[in-house]
């Protein structure tokens, strides 16, 4: 029986997550990539100034064993275990994270109405949970639910949380007790609780060296961008002239993209993908001669006049990340087509970027830019809008009856972390290999 003919689209997480299953099948799939380089969103860039940056903030938290190994080998075991730090910036306070149980610190008043709204609503009646609004005052009450996460859902997810379902929050946001409220409240030393206590990074080279040794199982081709589609023929048409056919389709492609270039996508699937709703980001990379910026790895923001939604420390991460006795800094600027569009050019947010981190105190006026940098990431968050359910619904649908396989963060449409990418792109190189079967 010959072997199939096997395409992944895509080459980050969930397309190596692919090529790996593959690979257990004696099967080595031709993967394209747009790019110039491979990683997708897991790509990491050395510049010449000695610092490196990951494409957004990337870090491994698996509870995985089988993954953690995985990763671990391709690394040749060379990475660091780290305990989290994480806290928020709130009109000039630093509360640690999560605020709901650290609010000691805080405008006394602030407090005493966050604490007493907390506790109302623990005593009002069981109300209906549409929206994610309407579990934020269940949880919280209406003062913290307003102040805190409200205001960060229209800085990050671009949106209202009357305008979000629950569908993503699984572990993502605690809900505490009125005790741990009271303590938090009370004393400065309350514990951390949080999804993340620990976290795994490579010692060198960043967060791309976790795809290192899955690099060989997949037959690469760089600056392929796809054009078009035909599910009749099966037949590829890329944007340099190559025309190529497949057996079967493995996909990480954004699914309004991916639609896009389907030739004879009915309107309806057309009209769905492009209510899918998902954040655009600008990341900007700023290098600093100094190593003591932060206490926390990662810090979120609420304060709407603050330009940036959430900050990483990739120096922190691994000290080869930055040169000797320098600090780096990431910064994340939301945009969304749907919601607020993004106009200019990525670096026109490098000045604000720098302004509001000198605002915050977290530069000095002494302080010397050692290097700056600024990237859009046309796709970055997928935004859990009213409207994403029945929209993701009608595209999967039509993608299941042309047996293209989709798979990661963007082909699921979905809130997903590294691992669950790589596992989203074995499952879908299992679906290929079950069609092929049943194609034969």
């Amino acid at each position: 029986m010959p072997t199939p003919n096997i395409v992944v689209l895509g080459s980050g997480m969930a397309g190596f997550g692919a090529a790996h299953r593959l690979h257990t099948e004696g099967i080595t799939p031709v993967m394209y990539d747009k790019n110039a380089y491979y990683g997708g969103h897991t790509a990491s860039f050395r510049y010449e100034s000695g610092f490196i940056f990951d494409v957004g903030p990337h870090i491994s938290y698996t509870k995985d064993l089988r993954i953690q190994q995985l990763f671990a080998d391709s690394v040749d075991q060379r990475y660091e275990t780290i305990q989290i730090n994480l806290n928020n910036y709130w009109r000039g306070h630093w509360p640690l994270h999560p605020a709901q149980i650290h609010l000691h610190g805080l405008p006394e008043d602030v407090i005493i109405k966050v604490i007493a709204d907390f506790v109302e609503e623990r005593q009002a009646p069981e109300r209906p949970v549409k929206n994610y609004a309407d579990w934020l005052l269940a949880s919280f009450g209406r003062t913290f639910a307003e102040l805190f996460p409200m205001q960060y859902t229209r800085k990050y997810h671009l949106t209202t949380a009357e305008n979000m379902s629950t569908d993503w929050l699984g572990p993502r946001i605690y809900r505490p007790s009125l005790e741990e409220v009271l303590r938090g409240a009370l004393s400065a030393a309350a514990p951390q609780v949080h999804y993340i206590t620990h976290f795994r990074y490579p010692s060198d080279g960043g967060f791309m060296c976790y795809l290192k040794k899955f690099v060989p199982l997949g037959n690469l081709k760089l600056n392929h961008e796809l054009v078009s589609i035909d599910p009749r023929t099966r037949q590829l048409t890329f944007s340099n002239g190559l025309v190529t056919h497949y057996d079967r389709l493995v996909s990480s492609v954004p699914l309004p993209d991916l639609i896009r270039m389907i030739q004879a996508a009915p309107p309806d699937v057309v009209d769905a993908s492009r209510r899918l709703a998902c954040s655009t980001c600008v990341v900007v990379n700023i290098g600093v001669n100094r190593e003591d910026i932060s206490r926390a790895h990662m810090t979120y923001f609420y304060d709407e006049d603050i330009c940036f939604a959430r900050l990483g420390f990739p120096h922190m991460l691994s000290s080869k990340n930055a040169p000797p006795g320098a600090g780096s800094i990431q910064a994340e600027v939301y945009f969304s087509h749907k919601y607020k569009p993004f106009t200019g050019a990525p670096e026109d947010w490098i000045e604000p970027v720098i302004r509001d981190l000198r605002r915050c105190g977290l530069l000095r006026d002494e302080d010397k830019i050692l290097s700056s940098q600024a990237m859009l990431l046309r796709y970055a968050n997928i935004i859990f809008d009213l409207e994403r359910a029945a929209a993701l619904k009608t595209v999967h649908g039509y993608l299941d009856d042309l047996g293209i396989a989709y798979c990661g963060r963007y082909g699921e449409w979905g809130y997903m972390w590294t691992d669950e990418s790589f596992k989203s792109g074995e499952l879908a190189a299992e679906r290929a290999l079950s069609g092929v079967a049943c194609a034969k």
